[in-house]
């Protein structure tokens, strides 16, 4: 038997192992640290704990580490900020898409240049400031939504171009206007891109620090913020078992997402192979 037959057939079990390992390891610290007590979670590692203790670390962080207050902060930041810049960025492709000419090209290179262009974040505090939005929810969610429309047009755009031009003639001969054609017939066929954007958001904007730092301060409180002020208090003082606990309860709303975001995705992609 060739080489070559030889790693084709390893290399399935070759990739899952890899994956295995390098998702694996992480989480099992994580995990392990979360359900250890406090002297032997002093120096994190892969070793079980000799008492798991997962869900009274988790119960202690939850009443006495300010998640509910947290979590509501970070809904109210994440859920408008997403649906913003998933309507506003899909819209925005669906036109850059349909059009050709150097002006839409221009055009579709100034709405994916802050890819590579990041904000400067100064300027972004000092503009904020100006207009009365520097430490409100408005100001970050309006932050946010200018950070990643570049993402959602510069994936949504490719998208559109697969999706045959004749579906918007029919229903444009039948009598509907532009934004019935996007409602009806353009916005349904991108529910798997979206979801992949969705994804990708959701996990930037739910996990920010940096941002949410310069823009909303001690003003509202967001999960990575909470866990940020926090850590160094007397509660979470060198107690990396209520730390971990505490990223693993940040981290189950990202995985609800993932899951019906995932669901979406192989739904979308199944009913296009169909057709």
């Amino acid at each position: 038997m060739s080489d070559s037959r030889i790693w084709t057939r390893i290399q399935p079990v070759v990739t899952t192992l890899l994956v295995a390992v390098v998702i694996g390891i992480p989480l099992w610290l994580v995990v392990v640290t979360a359900g250890k007590s406090r002297g032997e979670a002093l120096t994190p590692d892969l070793t079980p704990p000799s008492d798991w203790r997962l869900l009274e670390n988790l119960g202690t962080v939850w009443t006495e580490g300010r998640i509910p207050a947290a979590f509501l902060g970070s809904v109210l930041v994440v859920a408008p900020a997403v649906v913003g810049v998933l309507v506003l960025g899909s819209m925005a492709a669906w036109i850059l898409a349909r059009r050709s000419g150097r002006t839409a090209a221009v055009l579709y290179a100034v709405g994916i240049s802050g890819i590579v262009l990041p904000p400067a974040v100064v300027t972004l505090v000092l503009l904020l400031r100006q207009l009365g939005l520097a430490g409100t929810a408005t100001g970050m969610i309006g932050v946010y939504m200018g950070i990643y429309l570049s993402t959602v047009i510069f994936f949504v755009t490719g998208f559109v171009r697969t999706i045959p031009p004749s579906l918007e003639e029919a229903a444009q001969i039948d009598g509907a206007g532009p934004v019935r054609v996007f409602l009806r017939v353009v916005l349904p066929l991108l529910r798997p891109v979206l979801a992949t954007a969705t994804i990708l958001i959701c996990l930037y904007v739910w996990n920010d620090v940096f941002y949410a730092f310069f823009v909303v301060g001690g003003r509202l409180d967001t999960l990575p913020l909470n866990l940020f002020r926090v850590a160094s208090a007397g509660l979470y003082l060198n107690n990396w078992h209520l730390i971990f606990a505490y990223v693993i309860m940040m981290s189950l709303p990202l995985i609800v997402v993932f899951a019906v975001a995932q669901r979406k995705i192989i739904s979308g992609i199944t009913s296009g192979a169909v057709k």
